[in-house]
């Protein structure tokens, strides 16, 4: 019964988080290509009608970032990558990979604010 109420509320949320989106971030080309060089070390890991996700993808959307989003209910490889080198199965999830390893940042808030603080300084067309 949980798991219905979840795929209903999850859905409605989802819904209702597609046909209320803004516009996003406009920059200029070559900003929004040096924003997506720097997006190749990024990558969500997420479930489709988590709440937290969709606030995450909303956030993602409205700041023009075409992250990598990883299924980690759905995709085996996708849950245990995230288990066994972020620690555990929470989501969203944003793995920052660096030259001296891999971040990961769970709460969809600090994601928000790693996001906006990274990225939304960037030249805006």
């Amino acid at each position: 019964m949980l798991k219905i109420i979840r795929l209903v509320l999850g859905g409605s949320i989802a819904f209702l988080d597609l046909i209320t989106r803004g516009p996003k971030l406009k920059r200029s080309i070559k900003a929004q290509l040096l924003v997506e060089n720097e997006l190749k070390a990024l990558s969500i890991y997420q479930f489709k009608l988590c709440p937290f996700c969709i606030k995450t993808r909303r956030a993602l959307h409205k700041l023009n970032l075409p992250v990598k989003l990883l299924d980690a209910k759905n995709d085996a490889e996708s849950r245990t990558t995230l288990l066994k080198q972020g620690g555990k199965i929470k989501v969203p999830c944003l793995r920052i990979s660096e030259e001296n390893g891999d971040q990961w940042m769970y709460e969809s808030g600090d994601i928000i604010a790693y996001l906006n603080k990274r990225f939304r300084k960037v030249e805006v067309a």
